[in-house]
């Protein structure tokens, strides 16, 4: 609404601006119009009205096209926070595969983030499960044989930790091209063993 108020204020502006400049003097009462002077006055009346008509239709248009926008990006974050809760559910899991796929997920959910706070929210999350203490290599020992192939697992999970974590830094140093999608951390191969 202010928009149109604004442009309203400023067609009044400039009409009084020409009034003023060009002097104009007082209408006379007393004369008649002839028809090509009335036509002439019913043709910029319309155009005025459809002028002021094409105004609101474009200031509606936009606010319209705005709320739509802003509910898109809310659906967006909406489905992308539900996704997230799914995602740090699964790093929790005694499973290995369940973590492992915990770690693919928010690796993808940090590429499709639709803006940067949510992205770092998942790196961050990512971050955090790395710095959860581990326990060591109980060793070949056959008494610690199921200790052992837990550990074999859970460092397949934190390496794959690594290379997801590679593959956001580059798509976060290099943005994609418009219309190319970003790298997809599952093209990645392990290049690190702990």
């Amino acid at each position: 609404m202010a928009p149109f108020v604004a442009a309203v204020l400023g067609v009044g502006g400039i009409f009084y601006g020409l009034v003023v400049l060009l002097d104009f003097k007082e209408l006379d009462t007393n004369a008649k119009l002839d028809a090509k002077t009335l036509f002439d006055l019913v043709k910029l009346s319309f155009g005025v009205v459809a002028g002021a008509g094409a105004l609101v239709a474009l200031v509606v248009a936009y606010r319209r096209q705005r709320v739509d926008e802003a509910g898109a990006h809310r659906e967006t974050t909406r489905l992308h926070t539900e996704s997230f809760s799914l995602a740090v559910d699964k790093l929790g899991s005694e499973s290995p595969a369940v973590r492992l796929g915990g770690v693919h997920a928010l690796a993808g959910l940090a590429d499709d983030a639709p803006d940067d706070n949510l992205r770092q929210t998942c790196i961050d999350v990512l971050c955090a499960y790395l710095q959860l203490p581990f326990t060591p290599d109980p060793g070949n020992d056959p008494a610690h044989q199921e200790e052992h192939h837990r550990y074999l697992a859970l460092r397949k999970v934190r390496t794959q930790f690594f290379v997801s974590s590679a593959s956001i830094t580059n798509a976060l140093r290099a943005p994609s091209a418009p219309g190319k999608a970003p790298t997809s951390t599952s093209q990645a191969s392990p290049s690190t063993s702990t």
